[in-house]
């Protein structure tokens, strides 16, 4: 027996990966020793391929079986299965998972970020709060840094004293040119997910636009949160009566003339679903960060009278309000959980200034990440990590090497924070939604992924017996989203066991 087969079609033919040639010459080894030991590699050889039950429900998705890599294995204990483990594979999101990993495991759970303000060593306020010379401000590539952070650290500089600022110096020299345009990967230039990285990134570097129901005259009012000057919001959001459906039917172009950013809306709301709101890029991280400072710094009574711009900070300069970021086992749960791209890369690129590669650079921060895991006998033969996120096309891996990772992972110091900051199944994350049946929800711990052409998902499921298994299984394929079924059928498998 070299693979599972099956009537339905897909699997009719052999499954030709390295455990089933492991296992053909284990069946020729026995046949010279005799049949009980022929008996013994048969029984190995029936792990190669995929069991019958998730062999139709691979069938019932009609994608070839070139396209799936896939492989289960109990921790610390047998591989039960594997389809093509060793072909590098494009994970999408699931890249995540490597970029996580290196960073708890290099810089530990309790790392966090400061962001700092700074004044020269011989500037001071005036009793009318001028101050007389620049503020600084350190960026240390917090990639949660949110708007209330801003707040409280600008706030604690008007406790001081201060309410006239002549120029704002922002010093991002921790990283290099790491700048993106967002529009690059697929042409989205207006979508959060294509965020470039940054330094100094506030709320992800995104405006939110609020849209807040008016039952007395069944309409929508709107706003711009953090407000600019120059920034409004167009168009008309329909009043529909009935019940809440679900997430409104909301589109946005984006006009942007002279420094002038109108957001044109139009689509559906239905009134009983209340206040809801969507987020757009519309600036590049620079200028964003700028028009956050005076805005919020305005809302505070204070005033800047020069420009701000991106510096260095001289030596000498005192700290006046620092703020400090979640720690690091906080910011990979929501990285892992939510998928946050720019978060990803931001993280991939502290890993990199931590290991002294400054300024970081998304090469030098890849290399970095590669070493860390060499060194815990991780070779990740053939994947190419890219950007860290996943949002790529070049970036693969294998469904070994990640196996590998993970069950690595499970027997590190790090192991609760991590496995932590994966979707729990059927309960948050990218996983809520799925396999909710009591017999399945809360029993598995996984990442997901999924591109145009991508689907994929791993991590770690708790079957009935109490065994636990790592899972990866990754389609590469033009009709990929059919693969879902599948993935589900897998998962629910693992936790009967």
């Amino acid at each position: 027996m070299i693979g599972w087969q099956t009537k339905t079609g897909s699997l009719l033919t052999p499954i030709w990966t390295r455990a089933t040639t492991l296992c053909l010459k284990q069946m020729l080894f026995g046949v010279a020793l005799g049949l009980s030991v022929m008996f013994g590699s048969t029984s190995a050889c029936a792990q190669a391929g995929l069991p019958p039950e998730l062999a139709r429900a691979w069938a019932q998705t009609k994608l070839p079986e070139s396209s799936l890599s896939v492989l289960v294995q109990e921790i610390g204990g047998p591989q039960l299965f594997a389809v093509s483990p060793e072909v590098p594979r494009n994970p999408a999101s699931v890249m995540k998972l490597v970029t996580t990993y290196a960073a708890v495991s290099r810089l530990g759970p309790a790392y966090t970020w400061s962001t700092d303000l700074l004044i020269g060593a011989d500037a001071k306020a005036s009793e009318q709060g001028v101050l007389n010379g620049p503020l600084y401000l350190r960026a240390g590539g917090d990639p949660i840094f949110l708007l209330q952070d801003l707040w409280r650290l600008l706030r604690d500089l008007r406790l001081r004293g201060v309410r006239e600022i002549p120029e704002i110096v922002i010093d991002r020299s921790i990283f290099g040119e790491v700048t993106i345009d967002p529009s690059t990967f697929d042409g989205s230039a207006y979508s959060p997910y294509n965020a470039s990285p940054d330094a100094f990134m506030v709320g992800f570097g995104a405006l939110r636009l609020v849209f807040s129901p008016d039952p007395g005259t069944r309409s929508w009012k709107s706003f711009v949160d953090p407000p600019m000057a120059g920034v409004q919001i167009d168009g008309n959001v329909q009043w529909v009566d009935g019940v809440c459906p679900g997430s409104p039917n909301i589109s946005t172009d984006i006009a942007m003339t002279e420094g002038t950013v109108k957001f044109r809306v139009t689509g559906k709301a239905v009134g009983s679903c209340g206040e809801f709101d969507i987020f757009r890029l519309a600036f590049s991280q620079q200028e964003f960060g700028a028009r956050v400072l005076r805005s919020l710094w305005q809302e505070l009574g204070g005033v800047i009278t020069g420009s701000i711009r991106s510096g260095t900070i001289p030596a000498g300069a005192i700290i006046v309000a620092s703020h400090q970021s979640p720690p690091l086992s906080e910011v990979i749960r929501l990285i892992n959980k939510r998928s946050n791209n720019v978060m990803t890369r931001v993280l991939l690129l502290t890993l990199g200034a931590e290991a002294g590669r400054r300024p970081a650079t998304v090469a030098g921060s890849v290399q970095v990440a590669q070493e860390v895991l060499a060194r815990q006998g991780l070779p990740m033969k053939g994947m190419v990590l890219d950007n860290g996120s996943g949002l790529s096309r070049n970036g693969v891996v294998s469904a070994e090497s990640l196996a590998q990772m993970l069950q690595k992972a499970w027997a590190s110091p790090v192991m609760p924070e991590y496995v932590a900051s994966l979707s729990i199944l059927g309960s948050d994350g990218t996983t809520r939604n799925r396999l909710r049946d009591p017999s399945t929800k809360s029993m598995a711990h996984l990442k997901t992924g999924g591109l145009r052409d991508v689907r994929s998902v791993a991590g770690y499921v708790w079957g009935a017996s109490g065994k636990r298994y790592v899972v990866i299984s990754m389609v590469n394929h033009e009709r990929a989203h059919e693969a879902r079924s599948f993935e589900n059928t897998l998962i629910a498998w693992l936790t009967a066991r």
